[in-house]
């Protein structure tokens, strides 16, 4: 088998220790091995960098293995040429197992060429996934304390959620202070109704007629109190996320940026270059696809990153995503080609947006849902919009323009006589004869 790298390092991560085997092949072409291992702390894996160092080690590959190869990569970066691999590309032989078989092996594969890094964004946007990640967490966490505010709601035999929407809204937030401070009344409860939910005072009265107890306002008070705490971490981290994003583009539009070459479209026509994009630009532009907000476009760029350079296509970038199906065939056959585990957070977003997307009347989205739900059923529908809304963005940060809707009948315009020939057909055949004839785009005005 051919020699790719003379000089590599295998590392099997574990959380208090990592081993490591180190081979090198000398002038006269003999193989050592070298094995050692070093503890996760940061004196430890201080020594570890400087024994890679002095045996001049130029290529290091470890596992993915949960969050322990984080200490590892952050220690290791910039001095070594890193790949962090996806461990069920890495399996040793069954029966063999130890961690110096698999720190071994690990260099072996990666001595031969045979291991394929995982992705890793730069510093910035690692940064950036943190606080987006976070941010989420928090909404989760508010929706969590919402749920629980209803079910006292319940305790209390008060109906409000059957009236209003919203029972955190400015409204229902009224009637739940009023409730907290012994105001019990129900009508006037219903008086505290704003907005077009004052046309529901009848049924706010006898919605609000409970038996509510001090217990019960208690729990109404530290819900709110609660709810009123997660607000301030999602704005807190919403300013956090646009000042990285600042800080981030000042970098980029540097003197000492933009010395480099700039990037090339290209799937431009004439050839001609384009300046590095923001992310305050990439950011406006995802947000003009339906669906898909600020926050949920901060979040897809956080995953994504937005130099689309590094992906070859837009296949790669979509099974790089795992949004597209994938492959397995064998012996002319086809099967189930599932997506596999790709970015949790990535997919998450992207499957809400599309919820939101196919909403949208008279849109590609919509018309491309529809079509497919009938023949696929409802959640492989939704899941290729989410697919085509990925291929959407790596052209737009590509080409660096917005959102261009295709329209609700492009998919029938790629395919117009056909279509044509079988809804005559269609007719025809419940017994009626039809003449095919278009429509005038414009009528020619009177001389």
């Amino acid at each position: 088998m051919e020699l790719i790298y003379t000089r590599c390092a295998g590392i099997d991560v574990h959380k208090k220790i990592v081993v490591v085997c180190c081979i090198t092949v000398d002038a006269q072409g003999k193989k050592h091995v070298e094995i050692r291992t070093f503890a996760t702390t940061t004196k430890g894996l201080l020594e570890l960098s400087d024994w890679l160092t002095s045996l001049q080690i130029t290529h290091v590959a470890m596992e993915s293995t949960g969050e322990f190869w984080k200490p590892v990569y952050n220690i290791l970066e910039g001095n070594f040429e890193l790949l962090v691999v996806n461990a069920r590309h890495i399996k040793n032989v069954p029966g063999r197992k130890t961690d110096v078989k698999d720190a071994e092996w690990i260099a072996e594969l990666l001595r031969h060429g045979l291991l394929r890094g995982s992705f890793i964004p730069p510093q910035e946007q690692r940064d950036l996934r943190d606080l987006t990640r976070q941010r989420t967490n928090i909404v989760q966490d508010r929706a969590t304390v919402v749920n629980r505010l209803q079910k006292v709601l319940e305790w209390a035999n008060l109906k409000l959620s059957s009236v209003a929407t919203d029972i955190t809204g400015v409204s229902a937030r009224s009637i739940l202070e009023a409730i907290i401070e012994n105001k019990v009344a129900p009508t006037t409860l219903a008086e505290l109704a704003k907005g077009r939910l004052r046309n529901k005072r009848s049924a706010l009265e006898e919605a609000l007629q409970g038996t509510v107890r001090d217990h019960h306002r208690f729990m109404l008070a530290q819900h709110l109190a609660q709810i009123d705490f997660l607000d301030e971490q999602v704005e807190c981290f919403d300013q956090q996320i646009s000042q990285h994003m600042q800080t981030t583009d000042e970098t980029i539009n540097s003197p000492l940026a933009n010395d480099d070459e700039p990037q090339t479209a290209a799937d431009s026509e004439a050839g001609t270059t384009l300046p590095p994009i923001t992310w305050q630009q990439a950011v406006e532009f995802v947000d003009t696809i339906p669906g898909i907000s600020q926050r949920a476009a901060e979040m897809i760029l956080a995953e994504t990153g937005i130099d689309m350079s590094r992906f070859a296509s837009e296949e790669h970038f979509s099974s790089w995503a795992k949004v597209s199906p994938g492959n397995n065939e064998s012996a002319g056959k086809r099967y189930s080609g599932s997506t596999g585990h790709g970015n949790r957070w990535l997919r998450t977003v992207l499957v809400q947006a599309a919820w939101a997307a196919v909403k949208v009347k008279n849109s590609y989205f919509n018309s491309f849902y529809h079509r497919l739900a009938a023949r696929r059923g409802k959640k492989r529908a939704i899941f290729a919009v989410a697919h085509r809304i990925l291929i959407a963005i790596y052209h737009m940060l590509k080409k660096q323009e917005p959102f261009k809707d295709l329209g609700a009948t492009y998919l029938d315009e790629r395919n117009k006589p056909k279509l044509l020939k079988r809804m005559q057909h269609r007719i025809e055949q419940l017994g009626f004869r039809v003449v095919l004839e278009p429509i005038l785009s414009a009528v020619a005005s009177p001389s």
